[in-house]
Formats: structure tokens, sequence, C-alpha cells
């Protein structure tokens, strides 16, 4: 049975659940441990997964939701384009549909603004800035996928402001979804008002902080704890609901079958209460990143552009 949470209806009327399950697993893969995590998901209630090209489980995705016995239109589907494959768009997406096994995807994001030279996704040399296959181009091959009956929005993910201003005034179809990293400590609040203005909705990855046993950062807060055990509740619903009554979409991830069952158990958070969660990133040290995949390199870039040609404020995620 279908978990009873809250749908977000995207600007061309489909309807999203405001929680999903994350599928990237901290490194390319995950085989059966991601099949085995979205088969738990889908009989846990969950009817949203989050995938991607580049996370190499588009397989086991699919898989687990034909094993599931869960009707495939009563699950929203996204995944997203590789770098490698700006400059073949149609190619990529209709691999990504065949390793999916399924007959149509919700929805298909630009995973990243940079176009990969190599089909290294993810250390591959990439094209600059206004280099062609520029994102303004891409965007345009993705808006001719809607022509068919495979796929029902499209969307893009960790864009700026700056590239967003770029990127709207070519649009035939305005993007539905936007996903960035978003947590009390990144709030993202002006990408989301700038977002919400031009008619979509942000979709948080990460959004408990990519938690780490060395890095537990936002999870062992003790002001969001406190806020927990004010609530008898877990850490995490604190942190989802937040987003969530923020109008924001929640793609967590976790193969734990008690947290999968909390994380879609969303509480009624007050005013005063969201103004706690609202406020943590004003305090001094909290205001940054703490996604690995988004760190500033050595070199002073993210995925071989600098923070300035992404439009990130680079003493936000050039942090420890």
């Amino acid at each position: 049975m279908a978990a009873n949470i809250p749908q977000f209806t995207l600007n061309n009327g489909t309807k999203m659940p405001a929680v999903g399950l994350g599928c990237w697993m901290g490194m390319v893969g995950g085989e059966e441990r991601v099949y085995e995590m979205c088969l738990n998901a889908l009989k846990a209630g969950y009817r949203h997964l989050d995938t991607a090209a580049g996370y190499g489980n588009e397989k086991q995705v699919g898989r687990a939701i034909r094993d599931s016995g869960v009707p495939r239109n009563e699950i929203f589907l996204t995944t997203k384009l590789a770098n490698p494959d700006h400059g073949r768009v149609k190619e990529g997406f209709e691999k990504s549909l065949r390793d999916l096994d399924c007959d149509y995807v919700d929805l298909y994001l630009m995973h990243w603004p940079q176009a990969g030279k190599s089909d290294d996704n993810w250390l591959g040399d990439v094209f600059r800035p206004g280099e062609s296959p520029t994102f303004v181009e891409t965007w345009k091959d993705m808006e001719k996928l809607l022509e068919g009956d495979k796929l029902k929005s499209i969307g893009v993910s960790n864009f700026s402001i700056k590239n967003l201003e770029i990127l709207l005034p070519h649009c035939t179809i305005v993007p539905a979804t936007n996903q960035v990293e978003l947590h009390p400590y990144l709030p993202q609040d002006e990408l989301k008002d700038y977002c919400e203005s031009k008619g979509f909705i942000l979709t948080a990855y990460a959004p408990l902080g990519q938690p780490s046993p060395n890095k537990p950062g936002l999870i062992n807060n003790e002001t969001v704890k406190a806020l927990a055990s004010k609530l008898n509740v877990d850490v995490a619903q604190v942190l989802l609901s937040w987003g969530v009554q923020r109008n924001i979409a929640v793609i967590p991830q976790t193969e734990n079958a008690q947290r999968m069952a909390t994380n879609i158990t969303l509480v009624q958070l007050s005013p005063e209460d969201t103004k706690v969660l609202d406020d943590l990133h004003l305090q001094p040290k909290m205001h940054r990143s703490l996604c690995h995949s988004t760190r500033v390199s050595e070199t002073g870039s993210v995925f071989g552009w600098t923070c300035e040609e992404m439009g990130w404020p680079e003493h936000l995620y050039k942090v420890d």
C-alpha cells in the first residue's frame, strides 16, 4: 500500500510524491544492494524512486519496480542525463530506458550543466561554459524527447540562478523541477524563491546532510536533536518534514528498513519549530554544503567548472 504522503503538482500537471528514495549509493553501482533497497522501499509504501545514468544502477532499479508487484503507473520514476551524453541526448535517454526496462520515465533531469568530453561521467574533461554542446542546446534536445510517449516531464539538477538565467529565456518548456543539495545548513532560500517565481519547485538531494560515520553533521546537531526529542520523533522526520512543508520534494537514501518507514512518516511542524530550523544556518560555521560530491576540488572546481561558472558561492562549498 502506498504511504500517505503529500503529492506536489508539477507545472505540467503531473503529480510527484513529496518524499522519494534516492538511489545514489555513495559510489557508482550498488548492484543487489540497490535492488533490495528499492524493492523494500516499494513494499514499505514508497512511490517515488530517483536514480541516474551516472549512478550505474538503473538496471537494478528497474528490476525492483517490475518485481515489486506495484503497478508501474503508481510509481514516479526519475532518472538523469549523464554528463557525457549532452551531445547525444536521444541516445542517452534511450539507453536509460533500456536499462530500466520500463515503458516510460516520469521525470528526466539534466544531471549537471557541464557537458562531458569523455565517457567517464565523474572524472572526465568537460566543455567550458559556452562551448558546444551548451546546456541550452542540451535542453532543446531534451524538449524533443517529450514528443513521444516515453517521457512525461523534464527538469534540471545542480543549476544556480546564474545558469537558470541563461537557460530559461531559451526554454519552450520550463523545467518541472531543479534538484539541488538542500537542508537546514544549506536552505537555498534565494534559489527557492527564484525557481518558484518562474513556476517550478526544488527537489532536495542530501536532505539529511549526507551523514557518514566520520561526519555525522546535521543528524547530530544538538538543536535538531532537541527538537526531535520534544516532538518524540526521529531526527530525520524533523528534517524531511521541514523540507516538505517548504514545498520542496525530498529524496533521502537509506537501506535500513526502520529508517525507510520513519522517513515517509512526516510530522507537522509548528511555526516556532520551523523557525528553529530556518535559522540554523545563521549560526557560526553552519551555512555550508555537507555533500561530498559537490565539494570544491583543490584546483577550485566542481566537476571541471569553477564556482563562479557554476554560480555557487565558493565559501559555502569549499569546506572541510
